[in-house]
Order: structure tokens, then C-alpha cells, then sequence
């Protein structure tokens, strides 16, 4: 049975205990208030949700198998073609399945079978003598040098590369990239010298990642986020700059605006897609696009609210947020032309801020200081509509974003500030070549073999 404590219950009580009751009531109500945040109703990311833990689907389940459905087309693993095989057998049946009569002639067309093997893994191994003689005149010894390009580190380009790639692109500890090489290669390894490796492969991409750094304040858009992480005992963020054909990754100790005017500078006037994080409105010159897929997780907070004032604009503002998109998509689509989309985007933008300012003059606490910052700096709401090529979320950035915020939880970080400049470098080559369809291998090599032998470095500008 409900139980209500009402204020004549209140008022029968001696002083003391009213003043205490209603403290507990005011607290109680407090609590109730509180809702247990996750990835649907906040920031946290998906990985903070037990695996187990997934609220109800919104919709029935579906009465179809898993896999592929009757119909559908196939999908099959291409063959390489017959001219870039190793090995080619011809194999013919010599009797007949049934009656045995002997078989001749040729199938024009043989059913194909590959198999795919590795070979040997074996290191190739250079060894350099050095000669040490002396001078018959003044008994002075001279060594010779070794040639212009060959490594002191005892690993060449190749390798160098191939360790690097081992840690930046595909997670691996120092100690487990070490007991790679012992085990597959065959080479006697230890965490140092893998660290030696990361050293130099970090100066021989620094020339790159700072190429493209200089282009970021010229760029039309960026999509902008960061993500905490430690530098030895010390907080740190990892930053993202997400442009149109290649990614700048910047790891400082801070979050603040300095990191953006160190990057961008004063002469950035392009649009920013980002959070609603103080530091960006900072950038005088600069137009911001808030991230809507943020906005969907913060209504979706107030849907999930014990309130019922708070629940009915939260679900107002949730179908006003769906319209929106589905305007969006039939824009992108095609059935609708950009003029068509901002014209009938009018209504909805009025919808929606007359939705934010019955929330500011609600009197409810929950409501009021969200609903007040949105409104005052609506424009930023809607740059998508304004201006042709913006996207109203940031889900670029946060994409790019995601390998390193894996990394960060399979290594706690980096211990100094040489490691974190190997994370930005690394990141930005690897996620900059993704976006351009290049192999991040053929590239770090490159890099790696201009290095060694002190030539101009290869940029990730080429063809952009």
C-alpha cells in the first residue's frame, strides 16, 4: 500500500522533527530525480555498459533467422587471377566415375580451387663489416662508415614499419609486439629495443603529421573532439581534428582553448562541428555546428525523467529532433532540393525554439539551464541548414576518435611525452590514410626509408 506523508502529519510533530522530516523529503526527492545515466541518456560511451546490461529493444523482435535470407544475393571470396599464382597444378580425372573408361582432352573452362599459404617467415639479414685500418704515416685509425641509408638501430625500413604498425594500428603492448618478433621472426627482442624502433619511426613521420597540422586553418570544416588520458601520473586529452581528407591527432595536458589556438590560429573562419564544451566558442572567427547526436542523448535524459513536466518536453523535443532528420535525409536522398529543405525546415526551427523557451520559463530547475544555453545560442543548432556541406552531428570525429579511445583502455596511457608523440603521429598517419585509400604500411616505410637516408619525407598531401 502507497504511504503519503502529508503536512498536517507534518505539523503535528515538534519543531525539530518537522525541520528534519522535510530534509529527508527534500533529499528524497533528490534522488528520485537522479537517473542512472548511460550511453542512451548521456556522453558515456558505449564500453562503460555492461555487455549484459541492454535495456529493452524499442520494437518487437523479429520472427526471421539469423544470417543471411532466402533470396538474397551471394556473396563469395574472389579469386586472385590465374597469372599471379605461385603455383598453378593442372589436375585431370583419368577414368570415368562410373563406368571407368579412360578420359582425355581439356576442360576449357576448369572448376578453380585456391589455397592460400604463408610461407617461411624468415628475416633477411645484412651483415655490414667494418673495417678498422691505420695509417702507415701517422698511425691514425679510421673506420668506414656505413652506407647512406643503412639504420644503427639493426632493424631496417621494413621492420621498423611493420613494429610500429604493431603498436599504433593493431593495439599491441611493447612486451607483446617483443615476443611477436622472437616468436615469428626469430629475432631476439626486448621492450627497449622496441622503443627504440617507436623512437625512430616517430621522427620520420613528424615532418608529415606537421604538413598537415599547418593546413587545418585553412580547411572549410573540421569536426573537433577530445577524449581524457593520462601522460605519466599527469591528466592528458587527446585531441582530434577531423578534416575532409586527412585527420590531425594533438595529445596535450589540457583541455583548454589554447590547444585550439595553437592549431587553428586566429585565421580560421570555417565551421566547427563539435560538443557544446566552452573552449569552442573562444573561436571569435569561427561557426559552430552542435552536435544533434549529443542534443538526442540529452532529451532522451529528460524522457528518462521521474517528472512529468521534464518527460513531456523531452518527448516534445524528441519528435520536433526526428522530423528533423527526417527532413535531412530526404534532402541527401534526392527527392528533396536544398531550397525545398531550408524552406521546410522554417516551421521546425520555430518549433523547436519555442520548445527550448517553454523549457527556460518552466521554473523547473532540470529544464531551465539546458534549455536557456540551447536557446541563446541557437544559431548553432542549425548551421547545417545555413550553410551547404555541414552535417548536424560530429559522428566523423567521433569515429576517428573510437580506435584511439581502445587503445587508450588496453594501455592506460602513455608515460612521457616521446610516447605521446608516437600516439599522434601513428594515429594521424593511420586514420589519414584510411580516409585516402592508402596503404599505411607502404607509407610509414616510405617515411621511415627517407629518414634513414636524410631525404625530403613523403607527404599525405600528394593528390589530395
Amino acid at each position: 500500500m502507497a504511504f503519503e506523508i502529508t503536512e498536517e502529519m507534518i505539523a503535528r510533530q515538534p519543531p525539530e522533527a518537522q525541520a528534519i522530516i522535510r530534509l529527508l523529503l527534500a533529499r528524497l526527492r533528490e534522488l528520485e530525480g537522479r537517473l542512472p545515466k548511460t550511453p542512451q541518456n548521456s556522453s558515456l560511451p558505449p564500453s562503460t555498459q555492461h555487455p549484459h546490461a541492454k535495456p529493452a529493444p524499442p520494437k518487437p523482435r523479429s520472427r526471421r533467422q539469423r544470417g543471411g535470407q532466402p533470396g538474397h544475393p551471394k556473396h563469395s571470396r574472389t579469386l586472385l587471377p590465374t597469372v599471379k599464382c605461385d603455383k598453378v597444378l593442372s589436375l585431370k580425372p583419368t577414368a570415368c566415375r562410373r563406368c571407368g573408361q579412360a578420359l582425355t582432352g581439356h576442360d576449357p573452362e576448369p572448376w578453380r580451387h585456391q589455397v592460400c599459404e604463408l610461407p617461411e617467415i624468415k628475416l633477411h639479414v645484412t651483415e655490414y663489416q667494418r673495417h678498422r685500418l691505420t695509417c702507415s704515416d701517422c698511425g691514425t685509425t679510421t673506420c668506414a662508415p656505413l652506407p647512406v641509408g643503412v639504420p644503427t638501430c639493426q632493424a631496417g625500413p621494413h621492420l621498423i614499419a611493420f613494429t610500429a604498425l604493431l603498436m599504433g594500428c593493431f593495439r599491441q603492448s611493447k612486451r607483446r609486439v617483443a615476443l611477436f618478433l622472437e616468436t615469428f621472426l626469430h629475432q631476439p627482442c626486448s621492450p627497449g629495443w622496441v622503443v627504440k624502433l617507436q623512437q625512430h619511426t616517430t621522427a620520420a613521420l613528424q615532418p608529415a603529421c606537421l604538413e598537415l597540422a599547418q593546413q587545418l586553418p585553412t580547411q572549410p570544416r573540421l569536426g573537433i573532439d577530445e577524449s581524457p588520458t593520462k601522460e605519466g601520473r599527469s591528466k592528458a586529452w587527446l585531441w582530434t581534428f577531423v578534416a575532409a581528407t586527412f585527420t590531425v591527432f594533438a595529445q596535450r595536458t589540457t583541455r583548454a582553448a589554447t590547444v585550439l589556438t595553437e592549431l587553428l590560429t586566429d585565421s580560421f573562419t570555417g565551421v566547427i562541428h563539435c560538443d557544446r564544451a566552452k573552449m569552442y566558442g573562444t573561436l571569435a572567427r569561427a561557426r559552430l555546428q552542435w552536435c544533434w547526436a549529443h542534443l538526442i542523448r540529452d532529451f532522451q535524459a529528460l524522457i528518462d525523467h521521474t517528472d512529468p513536466q521534464v518527460r513531456r518536453l523531452g518527448h516534445d523535443l524528441m519528435r520536433a529532433t526526428r522530423a528533423v532528420f527526417r527532413l535531412r535525409t530526404q534532402a541527401r536522398a534526392g527527392p528533396l532540393t536544398r531550397r525545398q529543405f531550408r524552406r521546410r525546415m522554417q516551421p521546425l526551427r520555430k518549433e523547436v525554439e519555442a520548445l527550448l523557451l517553454r523549457g527556460v520559463f518552466s521554473g523547473n530547475p532540470r529544464l531551465a539551464g539546458m534549455c536557456q544555453e540551447l536557446h541563446k545560442h541557437r544559431t548553432r543548432l542549425w548551421t547545417f541548414v545555413d550553410i551547404d556541406g555541414v552535417e548536424p552531428t560530429n559522428n566523423a570525429s567521433e569515429r576517428a576518435l573510437r580506435p584511439a579511445v581502445i587503445w587508450r583502455k588496453l594501455s592506460f596511457g602513455t608515460q612521457c611525452a616521446s610516447g605521446s608523440r608516437f600516439v599522434e603521429t601513428m594515429l594521424t598517419v593511420i586514420e589519414t590514410c584510411r580516409q585516402q585509400s592508402r596503404n599505411a604500411f607502404t607509407f610509414v616505410t616510405a617515411a621511415v626509408q627517407a629518414h634513414l637516408a636524410h631525404q625530403p619525407s613523403p607527404s599525405l598531401l600528394d593528390g589530395v
